[in-house]
């Protein structure tokens, strides 16, 4: 191993490497900072650029615009409440609260750290781990897909705000928008009444704009009228040292951060789920986990009840999960040639055009793009800690904008960038339908972080439950014969049993609901 990192050491530490590692970062950063636009489209977009490069520099540069992208979505999330990037959703959950707070250096830099040691792990995994991990992989059949969309389906109790039943409601509205389009299984058209626009579907990057960014907007914009420029929230930099955040803060998080990381490493190896279920299912999972017997700070919850009135521990569940998504994404992509998510869908692309077929046979016959790979994760992601780490004031200093500046800015960035996913008019409009749906959600107080999980695994669900009762001629039993599933299964019987528990206990309004109430 030692030699083959030689081999790739050598092969990255050049000045074009160094150079594209450089930009790649920084461009992902703005492309995952920005509602609407995203790491596949900066892949997208730059893949033509890698024509004219050889095929390390051409992977370097794709590797580090992911980087970059993944992480970059924290900004947005935690200073203006819109997702950068699917993979930023729950990162909004607990990093807006904080910064209405006053706190948001703090959530950028508990963000930013999150985001890092997350992606050397699941690097680190991934390096020494991911010849077990693709034979594990490799043995998931329909049985256990099913099952692992099962039990990620109860995870919806977790992101229920309180009220199971309305989270049902969204996660099942979730859903059936997912069955809209050409059944993958039989090819027939299932709810297009006839409209061809709708035979593909609705692309996932326009439903999550519109559902959090343009609902988020529209319900800010009743408020804008009358706010004046000095009324904005503001963010002081005074006193804050190093990430803004103790040392007692960071311990208490050590255990929130391994689970959750190993959540996104895992979630990143399945094909197909990626970053954008990642980091919900990890703040569900760290929410139900979360039960603290000593207080460490205002800012770290006590229990699963503070999550969503401004924790750090949702930022770290959320961050940490979504960038150790990257490393298990790159495991079935490298070691079968199955893209863990659309953006490795486009590294694999990347690598086809340059003659490269991922698979067993790169370990041996491509060791020098193998390892590129490896060390341009270690090497982009200490670029991206020092990227984010001396633009944090400049981010911060974003706040200082007016809001009605700010938003319209924001809503052609949305547009463009639902347009731009297949330069298709069909995305723009379901960017305003999903804005509108989001926009009720909010006013009859549904949550919508279930309905992205329902559009996400529904499908999953539905594919593989197809399946596999075509592989049992129709007998659900032999979904109960596999051990893999089993476990799954399992799991998520225990999870519903949790959530009834916890439903039934007398919940306590957080001090930021009762100012909501009054």
């Amino acid at each position: 191993m030692a030699a083959s990192f030689m081999v790739g050491l050598q092969a990255v530490m050049t000045l074009p490497c160094i150079l594209c590692m450089v930009v790649g970062v920084f461009v992902g950063i703005i492309f995952g900072c920005i509602p609407g636009l995203s790491a596949t489209m900066a892949l997208a977009m730059f893949l033509p650029v890698t024509y004219s490069m050889d095929t390390v520099t051409a992977i370097v540069l794709l590797v580090a615009l992911y980087i970059g992208g993944i992480s970059g979505g924290l900004i947005s999330a935690i200073l203006t409440g819109i997702p950068g990037t699917p993979s930023s959703v729950a990162t909004c959950f607990d990093g807006w609260p904080l910064t209405q707070k006053g706190k948001g250096v703090k959530a950028l830099g508990v963000g930013i750290v999150a985001s890092f040691a997350g992606t050397i792990l699941s690097t680190i995994i991934l390096i020494f781990l991911s010849p077990a991990l693709a034979s594990i992989a490799i043995k998931f059949g329909a049985y256990e897909y099913f099952a692992v969309a099962v039990f990620s389906l109860t995870m919806m109790s977790g992101l229920s705000g309180g009220n199971i039943y309305k989270g049902l409601i969204s996660g099942l509205c979730g859903c059936i928008f997912a069955t809209v389009g050409i059944d993958s299984i039989s090819g027939v058209q299932r709810f297009t009444m006839g409209n061809r626009m709708l035979s593909n579907g609705f692309n996932i990057l326009p439903v999550l704009i519109g559902l959090f960014a343009v609902a988020e907007i529209a319900a800010r914009a009743a408020k804008v009228k009358t706010e004046k420029p000095s009324e904005g929230i503001k963010i002081s930099m005074k006193d804050v040292k190093g990430f803004g955040f103790s040392m007692a803060e960071a311990k208490s998080q050590i255990h929130n951060f391994f689970l959750c990381s190993l959540i996104g490493t895992g979630i990143g190896i399945l094909p197909g789920i990626g970053g954008g279920a990642a980091n919900v299912l990890a703040y569900s999972v760290s929410k139900a986990s979360c039960h603290r017997s000593k207080k460490v700070s205002d800012d770290v919850a006590m229990s699963g009840d503070d999550y969503g009135t401004g924790v750090i521990d949702g930022v770290v569940a959320s961050e940490s999960s979504n960038n150790a998504a990257i490393g298990g994404a790159l495991v079935p992509l490298l070691a079968l040639g199955i893209p863990g998510d659309t953006v490795t869908a486009m590294l694999l692309g990347g690598l086809t055009l340059h003659g490269v077929t991922p698979g067993p046979l790169m370990f041996t016959s491509n060791v020098d793009i193998v390892y590129s790979v490896f060390l341009t994760m270690i090497i982009g992601t200490i670029i991206m800690l020092f990227m984010e780490f001396y633009g944090l004031r400049l981010f911060a200093l974003l706040l200082g904008i007016p809001m009605y500046f700010l938003l319209p800015a924001i809503f052609l960035y949305c547009v463009v960038g639902s347009y731009g996913v297949r330069n298709n008019l069909f995305d723009v409009i379901t960017l305003i339908v999903f804005g509108v749906v989001g926009f009720v959600f909010a006013q009859l107080k549904i949550p919508s972080a279930p309905f992205i999980l329902g559009f996400l695994i529904g499908p999953l669900m539905e594919t593989n439950l197809r399946r596999g009762l075509m592989f049992a001629s129709g007998d659900f039993g032999q979904f109960f014969t596999q051990p893999i599933a089993d476990v799954f299964f399992a799991a998520a019987v225990i999870s519903i049993c949790f959530s009834i528990r916890s439903q039934r206990k007398p919940r306590k309004k957080s001090k930021y609901e009762s100012e909501e109430d009054d």
